[in-house]
């Protein structure tokens, strides 16, 4: 019996400790850097949640769009840290379209991952607008008229390239079976670039083809 207490109250401490945890990792500003993900549009455009809208697939072309600025820790990240979320003006949703042509998306990134910054709305996108002006999106990736066949490498090269103080381990590709899909770059949270850290490498693919920007 009193072998069973003692497991019993070990399990139980374990468990309030694992419960403390979690809290702490939901806490607004507690986090180690951010990831900015930039989407290339013109493959969202050609899945069936692209063909849904209207905003960012319409007539007019995007190429990289800020898909988020994500909170996150050296291993994991947080995620909807405030529920419900405080309301977000339709102002500032309006201010962010150029970057992030969607209401439903600039919506949706203030709900998962705005709520972790510990900002309030406004000075968050402000940093989201601060980070996306840090980065030069490569010539070649800009506006291109026809389909690209690119390596990840290539891709996260010509990043390197085109961005002093930015090295290939800042950078991650993601990609589905045959489009890249994201370029993610990490940053301190004074916006620095710095390396990404316990994240997996997203893009198994030997090569992703890029879309032309639609409107084309």
């Amino acid at each position: 019996m009193l072998r069973m207490a003692i497991a019993l109250t070990a399990f139980s401490v374990m468990l309030g400790s694992a419960a403390a945890q979690r809290l702490r990792q939901s806490e607004p500003g507690n986090f180690d850097y951010y990831v900015l993900s930039l989407s290339w549009s013109p493959s969202f455009c050609e899945t069936p949640a692209g063909a849904a809208s209207p905003q960012q697939c319409g007539r007019r072309p995007y190429s990289f769009v800020v898909h988020g600025l994500w909170p996150q820790f050296e291993r994991g990240f947080p995620e909807a840290c405030q529920v419900p979320p405080p309301r977000l003006d339709r102002r500032i949703v309006d201010s962010m379209l150029d970057l992030m042509p969607a209401p439903a998306l600039v919506f949706h990134e203030w709900d998962a991952h705005g709520t972790c910054s510990g900002l309030p709305p406004r000075d968050y996108f402000d940093t989201v607008r601060k980070a996306r002006a840090a980065v030069t999106i490569p010539p070649q990736f800009i506006d291109p008229p026809a389909p690209q066949t690119v390596t990840p490498r290539e891709v996260v090269d010509a990043f390197v390239k085109a961005n002093d103080g930015l090295n290939s381990a800042g950078i991650e590709i993601d990609c589905d079976r045959t489009r890249l899909r994201e370029v993610r770059i990490c940053m301190t949270r004074n916006l620095a670039f710095r390396d990404c850290t316990g994240r997996p490498a997203v893009c198994r693919s030997p090569t992703v083809v890029m879309p032309p920007s639609r409107g084309q």
